[in-house]
């Protein structure tokens, strides 16, 4: 449904956007143009200028050329919390002409290898948090480590408010490939000229399927503007928006509404490097925050603290997000509470966030939004592939300046991905949805096997290939189970090895994997199986397994 069979799109915005034609780099010399003084970015008491954090980034790519021998198209890591360093290196990564590939901070060693070994990285910037996960990789494929320290932007007020990982003193590693973030910074030096392009490869967020593996979803420059400049657009954002920017910025939501948008626009950025609900809501009065990204199970637990009511959040214009449907009495409180409506959209990494978003002027609870800018998304028989009537659930396929290029190295994923209708190439997105007689996108299911545990996507094969490291586990599936506060949490049924089944227990395997894996990833409730269930082709039937559970959650 194309945005001219949308009688509720906003009378103020085009259907049409022109895309600028620029590197992403240049949206920061832009702004530091305009506004050389103005906060850029505020980190607890810190606050860093246009100006400043321009040159930061220059310095930064000088010495990525110099020193760690990056070079035009290379892929460089980009490995840590939200912070002032990390908007440094996103843009000093993009400034040596190089591509960002962002990863979760919460990944382990074992994670991080495959990102290192499917992208040919050869460099990573990081945080004295994450050195552990990093160092066992150094002089094998990785050969430099750059090292940041949360605290250098930290005053006496902000070591006082911030996480102790935050606040810990800047450590010195001594050890080859190993380079000080600070004396990166120091160093004095220039970088080359800024030659990429709108083609060229930008950023290449990683996204996991059901092989396992994860994936690199490859944007442009072009694909990544298009993002940039559709969502400020579309929320009417400008130079003094003041946005709080607690969704992680490696995920492609926070990168683009909280990180890359308000740079492009000229606004403050107000970081938390994790979620917290007292420091958002001090951090909204303290420095009268008008924006903020949040995913559902954010809203839940920032309106249920039973000290809401004490902190001003008057200065709230817009809570905007996505990830899990908000449910309907959360909704009705947010605005009871702050007289705010949550906007709630729709994307996905191979979209660079989003391709709907809801219409501010008129909302609708539980709800995807409907297409955005010159986005032509559809419903289709995931079987047929044939396009379905308006009111009937099947897939979402869009086609949009945005998607992805394709994936990274992975010509069989990329032959998955795509369909082509009327001669383009539509993205398959998983998602079964329907659209109602407005134009509006519903969720109705998932046709991909996933687990959204409080908005983050997890993919079962994925933690059952880790879980197989363990060397008590003989079999594993992976399903999600029903979870109060999560929406969804990742369960493991287990099948132990014969001569560990007296002496290791679910907990021994909740431990091991909270060791071994991502927090979010990491199940929650293991549940130990003489067996699990096979079809004749001997393929485990996760679908029965998925199935059981619903039912007894029902129950």
């Amino acid at each position: 449904m194309s945005a001219r069979h949308l009688p509720f799109w906003p009378a103020s915005q085009p259907r049409h956007l022109s895309i600028p034609a620029t590197n992403v780099h240049y949206n920061l010399q832009v702004s530091a143009a305009r506004y050389p003084d103005k906060a850029a970015l505020v980190f607890y008491d810190t606050a860093i200028s246009y100006r400043a954090l321009l040159g930061q980034t220059e310095t930064i790519a000088a010495y990525l050329q110099q020193r760690c021998g990056v070079r035009a198209g290379d892929r460089v890591l980009l490995y840590m919390q939200n912070s002032v360093q990390f908007v440094q290196a996103f843009y000093g990564i993009l400034r040596a002409n190089a591509v960002v590939v962002p990863v979760n901070p919460m990944n382990m060693t074992a994670e991080l290898r495959h990102y290192v070994d499917d992208t040919g990285a050869a460099t990573i910037l990081t945080a004295q948090d994450l050195q552990a996960q990093v160092a066992p990789l150094l002089g094998q494929d990785l050969e430099h480590v750059v090292v940041a320290a949360y605290s250098d932007y930290l005053d006496e007020s902000g070591v006082a408010m911030a996480p102790a990982f935050v606040a810990a003193p800047r450590i010195d590693f001594d050890a080859a490939g190993v380079h000080s973030w600070h004396a990166m910074l120091a160093s004095g030096l220039q970088p080359g000229p800024l030659t990429a392009g709108p083609d060229d490869l930008c950023v290449m967020p990683y996204t996991s399927g059901t092989t396992g593996k994860p994936k690199g979803c490859m944007h442009t420059h072009r694909g990544v503007m298009y993002s940039i400049v559709a969502s400020m657009q579309w929320f009417g954002t400008q130079q003094d928006a003041v946005i709080l920017s607690t969704l992680p910025f490696f995920h492609v939501t926070g990168m683009q509404g909280s990180m890359n948008g308000p740079l492009y626009t000229g606004s403050t950025m107000v970081i938390l490097p994790r979620w917290d609900r007292h420091a958002a809501a001090q951090a909204i009065a303290r420095h009268r925050v008008t924006s903020l990204q949040l995913i559902a199970a954010m809203v839940v637990d920032l309106l249920s603290d039973p000290q809401i009511g004490s902190h001003d959040l008057s200065s709230l214009q817009c809570i905007r997000g996505g990830g899990a449907a908000m449910p309907e009495a959360v909704a009705q409180k947010m605005q009871d509470l702050l007289g705010l409506q949550y906007i709630e959209g729709y994307g996905m990494s191979e979209t660079m966030a989003a391709t709907h978003i809801n219409p501010l002027s008129r909302p609708k609870k539980q709800c995807l939004g409907m297409p955005l800018y010159d986005v032509d998304a559809r419903i289709i028989d995931p079987v047929s592939l044939a396009v379905m009537a308006a009111g009937e659930t099947g897939e979402i396929v869009v086609s949009a300046p945005h998607v992805m290029r394709g994936y990274w190295n992975n010509a069989q994923a990329d032959a998955d991905a795509f369909v082509l209708i009327d001669g383009q190439p539509f993205l398959r997105t998983g998602d079964l949805a329907r659209i109602d007689e407005d134009g509006y996108f519903f969720m109705v299911d998932r046709l991909k096997r996933m687990i959204n545990a409080s908005g983050y996507k997890v993919w079962p094969a994925e933690v059952e290939a880790l879980l197989y490291a363990h060397p008590a586990i003989l079999e594993a599936c992976v399903i999600a189970a029903r979870d109060e506060k999560r929406g969804e949490t990742v369960k493991a049924m287990v099948v132990l090895k014969p001569e560990y089944r007296s002496s290791v227990g679910p907990q021994d395997i909740i431990a091991w994997a909270h060791a071994n894996m991502a927090a979010y990833k990491a199940p929650r409730i293991v549940e130990l199986l003489a067996y699990l269930p096979k079809s004749p082709s001997g393929k485990v039937q996760w679908r029965q397994l998925q199935e059981d559970e619903q039912a007894a959650a029902q129950r």
